[in-house]
């Protein structure tokens, strides 16, 4: 069976690429806290809107617990205590 990469990787290597290649000289620092705060805050806003704000229903489409789901939607502001 063919190994083929997700659409979504490519596009994740492309502009990781531009952005290594723009620093030049210039030594990368913090790329992997980048690349997560980047990805995760509308991932998540995504998610939970297909799932119409369902938190349960978001953390089952997103393969993660509703505690931790509950957690990051707090950290990027997404909901409110």
């Amino acid at each position: 069976m063919e190994n083929k990469k997700h659409p979504v990787t490519d596009v994740l290597e492309l502009h990781l690429q531009r952005y290594l290649d723009d620093l030049g000289d210039i030594p990368p620092s913090n790329v992997y806290e980048m690349v997560i705060s980047s990805i995760e805050k509308p991932m998540l806003a995504l998610v939970m809107k297909h799932a119409d704000d369902n938190q349960s229903l978001a953390a089952q489409y997103l393969g993660i617990n509703r505690n931790t789901l509950r957690k990051k939607l707090l950290e990027h502001g997404l909901i409110q205590k």
